[in-house]
């Protein structure tokens, strides 16, 4: 029997192409994000996969553009749903909010069919990743720099808990932040329906950020071979995990200088970054509070007093 999203429809054994209608733009022309699917000739479980719930994390449609030409459906047991963009109007400006209603697409799950622009694109979207047995929605740091992490936003006392914790450690990345994750979070809203869903955060890039992008295709690779979307082991490698996060700004303006690289253990009262004026002089050092890992910075070096300039995970441990 044929798997359909949108216009996309696929026969046992076939992949297909097509839009999802979302709404109108200003002018009246239709909002139709891309999908596809790869309806595999065995019977088996259904996966879905987004990306670009928000408009300039582009790796994880780096990873579909990537993976999807490698995949045969006749290699395939089960079913893969993918909506490729799904910030449609921030990723034609290359904004990470939805410019319509000035919202992160990834807090307005399971969205409302007849709600705001990003609420209608959740509720549609929402409708094919529910029915899923799984759910993998790729994004990155936006554009700062990261480690390549997986989130597990349900929380630690949610039934489904051990479920997405498993599929993120199969992902693989190496870093995994378990943490309950804000309301209105595609990774909130699976788990809720009884969907095991991670959060993979492939880096931080402005446009493609390759290393990130190879990581996000094995671990793709790893989940559809451990599910038995394809035939092949995975082999379970430990994680470290944090599920703390400490967030840190500068107290004061001008140009910040790193004492820590990405991945880092660091310890409390460890040098994280100085802020320098413009002819090198330290005006402030920035030291940890906690110990945990550098795991998150800024791309740009010039800040403003009280702007975000890097994150340390906390509360370390590995599964």
């Amino acid at each position: 029997m044929a798997t359909t999203l949108g216009t996309a429809s696929a026969a046992p054994g076939e992949f297909d192409t097509g839009r999802l209608s979302v709404g109108e733009t200003r002018d009246g022309s239709p909002v139709r994000l891309p999908v596809a699917v790869l309806n595999g000739a065995d019977d088996g479980d259904t996966l879905y996969v987004q990306a670009v719930s928000d408009g300039d994390e582009l790796n994880g449609l780096g990873v579909l553009c990537r993976l999807l030409p490698t995949l045969d459906p006749a290699e395939i047991s089960g079913t893969i749903l993918i909506v490729a963009v799904v910030n449609y109007h921030a990723f034609q400006v290359a904004q990470h909010r939805n410019p319509v209603d000035d919202t992160k697409m990834n807090r307005a799950y399971p969205g409302d069919e007849s709600g705001t622009s990003s609420e209608r694109i959740a509720a549609a979207t929402f409708d094919a990743a529910a029915d899923a047995d799984l759910i993998v929605d790729l994004h990155q740091g936006s554009t700062s720099r990261m480690i390549d992490e997986v989130r597990v936003r349900c929380g630690p006392r949610h039934r489904l808990h051990r479920e997405c914790l498993e599929l993120a450690k199969v992902f693989g990345t190496g870093y995994v932040l378990d943490q309950k994750g804000p309301d209105g979070q595609l990774a909130r809203a699976g788990p809720d329906e009884g969907v095991p869903t991670i959060d993979p955060e492939l880096g931080g890039a402005v446009g493609w950020d390759h290393d990130s992008i190879d990581r996000g295709v094995v671990g793709m690779e790893r989940v559809l071979r451990y599910y038995d979307f394809l035939s092949g082991a995975v082999e379970m490698d430990r994680q470290t995990r944090a599920s703390g996060f400490d967030q840190y700004g500068s107290p004061v303006g001008g140009l910040i200088r790193f004492e820590r690289d990405l991945g880092d253990r660091v310890s409390r009262g460890d040098d994280l970054f100085a802020v320098t004026d413009p002819f090198g002089r330290v005006r402030r050092r920035i030291t940890a509070d906690d110990d945990g890992i550098f795991w998150r910075s800024r791309r740009l070096p010039q800040v403003a007093t009280g702007e975000y300039v890097c994150s340390v995970g906390t509360d370390i441990d590995s599964f």
